[in-house]
């Protein structure tokens, strides 16, 4: 079995344990309100590469820890992510008919259910957060809470989602593009590694090192679909391409072009997987998805 091959085995088997685990945080959908629930499960269940729980389970593991009982701190990453996109496919927002090969949830259960299936599942990743035992572990379990608000609030994801919105139709200059890549998506990328790095006890040093792997590989992955939305299989990647240029949105590759985008992105992982050395770290895992991601079609 080569090393791809088995790192392929190794994320299906994180996604179905991922995707588990969410079966048992979210409320099944015959509850009441019912409607809630089937549009809450609709996006959480639509597919995806669950990046952001699996970076925090490898993470764990980089580290020594128990990545079984880790499992509900990642998933509420998934919600947190899921909810951004059922809000950035508003109409309001970027008015998207199509997510991972399937309606959007706005087309599917209309724009006010939408809306509020995100903000439930916003609000359900600090229920399970807060109602969690986190006997012997309560700093650090305050110090997560901490750092998944921050990274999905005012000072990350909406800040760069607000900077991506404000600078449609316009193009954005070098230092306003690096804001929006940080925020919209790097944010919660690096808040992952960091979560999972804190959950199992990661020293100053490992920390430091495993938060610049991160901001890497989640800058390396946004700039990878800013490639993809110009030069990606529609088909394959579950969503229309052009879209970007479409809403007139600035990105890495209309400021710099594809051929210095993808130098960038080998820079990037290069300084990913040079941060992840001389820090104690089993981190194979972490080398090889800092590859995958950046392989995905470019």
């Amino acid at each position: 079995m080569n090393a791809m091959t088995d790192l392929n085995t190794y994320l299906r088997d994180l996604c179905k344990a991922v995707e588990t685990t969410l079966g048992t945080l979210v409320p099944a959908a015959d509850r009441t309100p019912g409607i809630l629930y089937e549009s809450m499960r609709y996006s959480l269940f639509a597919g995806g590469k669950r990046l952001r729980p699996v970076l925090a389970l490898a993470t764990v593991e980089a580290l020594g820890g128990d990545v079984d009982a880790a499992l509900p701190v990642a998933c509420t990453l998934e919600m947190i992510h899921t909810y951004s996109l059922i809000h950035d496919d508003l109409p309001a927002m970027d008015d998207d008919d199509l997510r991972r090969g399937k309606p959007t949830n706005h087309v599917v259960f209309g724009e006010a259910v939408a809306i509020l299936a995100g903000d439930a599942l916003l609000t359900q990743a600090f229920e399970v957060l807060g109602t969690l035992d986190s006997t012997g572990r309560e700093a650090n379990m305050l110090r997560i809470v901490g750092e998944l608000a921050k990274a999905s609030g005012s000072v990350g994801m909406v800040a760069g989602q607000v900077a991506d919105m404000e600078n449609e139709g316009k193009q954005a200059d070098a230092e306003t593009m690096a804001f929006i890549h940080a925020h919209k998506t790097g944010a919660l990328i690096t808040a992952a590694v960091r979560i999972g790095a804190l959950y199992a006890g990661a020293t100053d040093a490992q920390l430091a090192a495993l938060t610049t792997y991160a901001e890497r590989i989640g800058l390396a992955f946004q700039i990878v679909d800013d490639i993809l939305d110009v030069v990606g299989n529609a088909e394959k990647l579950g969503k229309a391409v052009g879209a970007d240029a479409a809403h007139a949105k600035s990105t890495y590759v209309s400021l710099y072009g594809l051929d210095h985008s993808r130098a960038t992105v080998r820079r990037l992982t290069d300084e990913a997987h040079h941060a992840l050395q001389s820090v104690g770290l089993q981190a194979e895992r972490l080398h090889q998805i800092a590859d995958w991601l950046v392989e995905r079609d470019v």
